[in-house]
């Protein structure tokens, strides 16, 4: 793209978008370039509907990665070029609605006795404890743990937002005892640079080699353990607002998703295979 991806990275950045928003959709441009092998200020609206019938019909993709090429396609026409199209005319896929996979508390102590190494299980320990995002626990600075208070202070979590979290007093005990052993001064888990935080993908491979040792297959990601986290206090009769608020939902309805994997609302819900008379005595005949 050039000077065009020069123009809209720094088009990203005066809007404040968040470091993966702007490569997610300089990445995307860039694969509609690619595709038609012509600069991207002579394209117009048909080629851009061609493009997300390819997207569609030969690709593919999920309606997440195509909407986020919408989104990426309309910022750059609208904000960078600052085309006069009617940006409503470069559609939205319909969205489906994927529940989380959610870890039982048996499974989340197994992964987490998998873990051999104090730095890996404290990390992941604390993305269950307090419900954290990738981004946001690999960006904990040591002065975030106020003890005295038994809170989690997340600073410009998703969205630019700082909140608190509970801070567990199982999880205290092990911060302590991981801090007497690395002695971290700025980044609480530091990467391979201390002046760097430990970086997303160390954090996901961590999660993916405990949770090879520890058998389980269901398919999660260290997200799972966010997820987890909700569900259990979902299912230990915490109100769902307070939830949200750990969470960082800006929306209820964004925490609302947990309601439908969580045990209770299954378990209290019976099967009407269940309210039929004893079948016990009537054994099928064989064909």
């Amino acid at each position: 793209m050039g000077q065009f991806r020069d123009r809209m990275h720094r088009d990203l950045q005066i809007r404040g978008f968040s470091r993966s928003t702007q490569q997610c959709y300089l990445t995307r441009m860039k694969a509609l370039v690619r595709f038609f092998r012509r600069p991207p200020d002579e394209l117009t609206l048909d080629d851009i509907h061609s493009y997300q019938l390819h997207l569609t019909r030969d690709r593919k993709v999920c309606w997440a990665s195509f909407n986020q090429s919408v989104c990426a396609i309309r910022f750059f026409y609208g904000v960078t070029l600052n085309k006069d199209w009617d940006i409503q005319r470069i559609p939205f896929q319909k969205t489906g609605r994927k529940l989380p996979v959610v870890l039982s508390c048996k499974e989340v102590t197994k992964l987490f006795q998998a873990v051999e190494n104090l730095k890996h299980r404290t990390m992941l320990m604390t993305v269950y404890a307090a419900g954290l995002r990738v981004s946001e626990v690999t960006h904990l600075h040591t002065s975030d743990i106020d003890g005295q208070r038994m809170t989690l202070r997340i600073e410009q979590g998703k969205g630019r937002q700082d909140r608190y979290v509970m801070l567990s007093h199982k999880l205290l005990v092990v911060l302590r005892e991981y801090w007497k052993s690395y002695r971290t001064r700025h980044w609480l888990f530091e990467g391979q640079n201390p002046q760097a935080p430990l970086s997303r993908s160390a954090v996901q491979k961590v999660f993916k080699n405990a949770k090879l040792k520890a058998g389980i297959s269901k398919k999660v990601s260290v997200h799972g353990l966010r997820h987890s986290f909700a569900t259990h206090l979902l299912e230990s009769g915490v109100n769902i607002r307070k939830i949200q608020l750990l969470l960082g939902h800006r929306s209820l309805q964004s925490t609302q998703i947990y309601t439908h994997v969580a045990r209770d609302y299954l378990k209290d819900t019976p099967s009407p295979l269940d309210i039929l008379p004893d079948l016990s005595s009537a054994t099928p005949a064989k064909s």
